[in-house]
């Protein structure tokens, strides 16, 4: 869906928003951006993920594209650095030690299900994005997080609880959505280079 370079443009774009934020400086010319690349003003759901140290450090988006790519990649980028309300805000001391990933989602699907083992026989673990939404109590997890939590009963019970709720509430058959993700990473031995030219 998107080229190597476009890749590129858009990590960019989203570490250059962590250094805004962080710094207090304006690094972004977002409309230059938009004009050189048109495919950042298309509407785009976008999580943008921090780690440090190969620990989670801030993670925050957009489970519905509601705005152009560009600005939920900012936006979000921004939040997971200075508003993760489970970290303290990023500091200037820290920008050297964090990879970024940038997760691009496909629109949210239904999953009709009959049970728990029919639910089970139709997630895709690794693929599939999951919501969980339940009488008001709704979380989320991506596709990356298979990498840590790869068996279904332990994935369910965690986005259970991460909703609020009791790690069996797949027993109270809660809505279930699926998205994908385009993952785009950043590893620690690239430097943060300017890829836009």
């Amino acid at each position: 869906m998107y080229s190597e370079k476009e890749k590129n443009i858009i990590l960019q774009i989203a570490k250059d928003a962590i250094k805004e934020a962080v710094l207090k400086e304006h690094i972004i010319n977002r409309d230059e951006l938009i004009q050189k690349y048109p495919f950042l003003k298309e509407k785009g759901a976008v999580f943008v993920t921090i780690n440090e140290f190969n620990q989670l450090r801030g993670c925050i988006g957009s489970i519905i594209a509601h705005q152009s790519l560009i600005d939920d990649i900012i936006k979000n980028a921004k939040s997971a650095a200075l508003s993760d309300p489970r970290f303290k805000p990023l500091t200037k001391d820290e920008l050297d030690n964090i990879e970024v990933e940038v997760s691009i989602l496909t629109p949210p699907k239904p999953m009709p299900y009959s049970s728990i083992d029919d639910l089970k026989q139709k997630i895709k673990p690794g693929v599939h994005g999951v919501i969980l939404n339940y009488r008001g109590y709704q979380a989320t997890y991506l596709p990356s997080v298979w990498e840590q939590l790869p068996n279904f009963d332990i994935f369910f019970r965690s986005l259970c609880q991460k909703a609020g709720l009791p790690g069996n509430c797949l027993s109270y058959h809660p809505d279930i959505f699926v998205y994908e993700a385009i993952k785009i990473e950043d590893k620690k031995d690239k430097q943060w280079v300017h890829f836009i030219e």
